[in-house]
């Protein structure tokens, strides 16, 4: 089976093959036979191979930027600062991981009490375009350390991306089959993702597709680790300095042409500064270089399909149906390529999609609020929870606004961002389970207690 891959800059069409079942077959019983002897690799051997991994990506980062900027349409300095992330990824773990697979010594009624962390088995890791090295690496460097074997399911929109990551832990020194990649359907992953030899999945995409493998998990009793989809609140307080968060708030929004699950994606602002906050906020936003994702001064590409452009303008023009006031952007740029322009929403009623659904584009409506614990409210009232930001100056009260917040992560002062030294995930329908830092590392390990005690 060939599928079409379109370059959402210039809409070239390229095609790729599929594998078939057969191969994807035989790929999952050679990982499962490379982890009989990769989980008996002793950690130090398996550090070794992660340390060269980040020398490899560095080397290569330009190369591999390239790729992503080609299939996705990620602007190339972002591109390059991604490949670097995984790099420092690499970095981290390496020189934090025998601590953190450390055997704990628990003191209990017996002679000896331990905890031990074991390697599962086979892992499926089921990936999306929108950061098509980063969140392969995220998941495939802790599972790996850990001692498992890591067949990658990336989105049928970055192939090349895909077979280059496989290349990378090659070229790094790991053994045949530790690390494999699959071109695939829907339904030959699903299959796979129900197989006896795939012992945990971890899949980062929407909620529905979360549903739908946390289903087939739940189903065959498998681990599973989901990162899902978000509509992050960026909540500003009264006492913000406005010239100071409107220029992150521009930053969060148009990050990765807004097709991020940690996007700021909400913007709830005290009335007493909301349309001043609006009306600088457009003012910056409309500062953002749109254009080829191959030109180093470009900072927003164009979005990944012509369904992206599509549900966006239906988005949007809902919005203002229902009373929203554009306040810049609001229509597709006249240009080849799936270009959409910064978009600043006022006046946004409750009920108006943009409020209510995921938006994967660079689409900022602006919410007003009277009191804390309405823009709490605000912040809490849909099924995501994944990220959220709160501006002010007085930072012991944003610490206890972000106690309030039912999400992952709050960041005070700061866009959300991931960092491999901090747990990552969601609540509520935005995912289960972690990745990064030892949580993450974690996740695909059977913990194990061993309790020795006198022969009496």
């Amino acid at each position: 089976m060939k599928f079409k891959v379109i370059n959402p800059a210039t809409e070239e069409v390229t095609e790729h093959e599929a594998f078939s079942k057969a191969e994807i077959t035989f790929i999952a019983q050679y990982s499962k036979d490379a982890f009989n002897y990769w989980k008996e690799t002793p950690l130090t051997d398996r550090i070794t191979i992660i340390k060269k991994l980040g020398e490899v990506l560095l080397r290569n980062k330009e190369t591999y930027a390239k790729l992503a900027s080609t299939e996705m349409g990620k602007p190339i300095k972002a591109a390059i600062a991604e490949i670097e992330k995984c790099a420092w990824t690499a970095d981290v773990y390496v020189d934090n991981v025998k601590q953190w697979l450390k055997e704990e010594h628990v003191e209990a009624d017996g002679i000896k009490h331990l905890v031990s962390f074991e390697p599962l088995g086979v892992v499926l890791a089921i990936m999306p375009w929108n950061f098509p090295f980063w969140q392969a690496f995220r998941c495939a460097i802790p599972a790996l350390l850990a001692g498992n074997t890591i067949i990658l399911k990336h989105s049928n929109q970055v192939p090349l991306c895909a077979l280059a990551i496989e290349d990378a832990f090659r070229e790094s020194g790991c053994p045949e089959n530790v690390f494999r990649t699959i071109l695939a359907d829907h339904a030959s992953t699903e299959e796979l993702a129900a197989s006896d030899i795939i012992t945990a999945i971890s899949l980062t995409g929407s909620t529905e597709a979360g549903s739908k493998i946390a289903e087939i998990a739940g189903k065959n009793i498998k681990k599973v680790v989901l990162e899902l989809g978000g509509s992050d609140p960026f909540i500003v307080l009264e006492d913000a300095d406005i010239i100071a968060t409107v220029k992150h708030a521009a930053t969060g929004r148009t990050a990765n042409t807004g097709q991020s699950c940690i996007s700021a994606k909400r913007f709830i602002v005290h009335e007493k500064i909301a349309d001043e906050f609006a009306q600088k906020f457009a003012e910056e936003i409309q500062k953002v270089i749109v254009g080829d994702p191959m030109n180093e001064h470009t900072q927003m590409g164009p979005l990944v399909n012509q369904g992206a452009i599509d549900k966006v303008e239906s988005q949007v023009n809902d919005a203002i149906q229902r009373g929203a006031k554009v306040l810049c952007g609001g229509a597709r740029l006249k240009q080849p390529g799936f270009f959409y322009p910064p978009t600043v929403l006022a006046n946004v009623p409750k009920n108006a999609r943009v409020l209510r659904e995921e938006v994967f584009a660079p689409i900022a409506p602006i919410i007003k609020f009277k009191t804390d614990d309405e823009a709490v409210a605000i912040a809490n009232e849909l099924e995501f929870g994944l990220g959220a930001s709160i501006w002010t100056i007085n930072l012991e009260h944003a610490e206890s606004l972000a106690k309030k917040i039912v999400c992952g992560a709050v960041f005070i002062n700061a866009i959300v961002k991931s960092d491999p030294r901090m747990p990552f995930g969601g609540a509520k329908k935005s995912g289960i389970g972690r990745e990064l830092s030892h949580y993450g590392l974690k996740e695909f390990v059977n913990v194990k207690s061993i309790n020795v005690y006198e022969h009496k």
